[in-house]
């Protein structure tokens, strides 16, 4: 048990220092506000804090202190600020809290961060923001695309066969060949020309060439008119 307390040079006993002695089993201090009660059981909680205060051990024999104050409730007891009337009592419990609601604080401005990210993906209405720009870019990139394929369609007509009817289509055959098409460059007027080749008018059929009988030929060469000379003039042959 405490044998005698030592108390100067803190709180109310900054000025007039004050020893407790003949202390009993049970001992009971009453006083009224800022007479230094509270200053008392701090003192016995940790002596260690008040190097100019003395707690005396009856036969030297330091006991583990218990001092139920205004600082035991402090750290031990937690009232819920959002269910009123509910306490947790434990300074793990307590510790526990604290670090739950410091969670809470950061999941808080994540999600005010995740609110304004949204808001400049999407903008206040789900249509504008960054998305709202990159469906605007796209459209423009649709028609930039299309109105090229109307402006030579009538010459590079068959090259377009399958995707006449789509504007989106045909922007997407676009970016396909650009990221996939490897072949030289060619100039419009090659284009065309090759176009023309390629999808112009379909061919005619004609028909064969006869066979040559090479005996009717030979059997000519027996003619009798053949042995003979002809003599060719102004007026005629013979």
């Amino acid at each position: 048990m405490i044998d005698s307390i030592q108390i100067g040079g803190i709180a109310t006993f900054d000025r007039a220092p004050e020893a407790l002695t003949r202390l009993s089993d049970f001992n009971y201090i009453f006083g009224s506000n800022g007479t230094g009660k509270t200053t008392i059981t701090r003192v016995i909680a940790d002596q260690t804090k008040f190097p100019s205060c003395t707690v005396a051990w009856k036969g030297g024999t330091k006991l583990q202190t218990l001092v139920y104050n205004r600082d035991f409730i402090a750290k031990n007891f937690n009232q819920s600020t959002e269910l009123k009337g509910i306490f947790t009592l434990g300074e793990k419990n307590v510790e526990t809290l604290n670090k739950i609601a410091s969670a809470k604080g950061e999941l808080d401005r994540l999600n005010e961060k995740i609110q304004r990210l949204n808001f400049a993906l999407a903008g206040e209405d789900g249509t504008g923001g960054k998305r709202g720009e990159l469906a605007a870019l796209d459209s423009e990139l649709k028609n930039t695309c299309w109105a090229q394929k109307q402006k030579h369609d009538p010459k590079l007509f068959g090259a377009f066969e399958g995707l006449r009817n789509s504007a989106e289509k045909f922007k997407g055959r676009v970016l396909q060949e650009k990221a996939s098409n490897s072949a030289k460059l060619e100039s419009l007027s090659s284009l065309e020309k090759r176009a023309e080749t390629v999808f112009g008018p379909a061919p005619t059929v004609q028909n064969t060439v006869p066979t040559v009988d090479m005996a009717k030929i030979l059997a000519h060469e027996s003619e009798h008119a053949l042995e003979k000379r002809g003599v060719r003039d102004g007026f005629g042959s013979c």
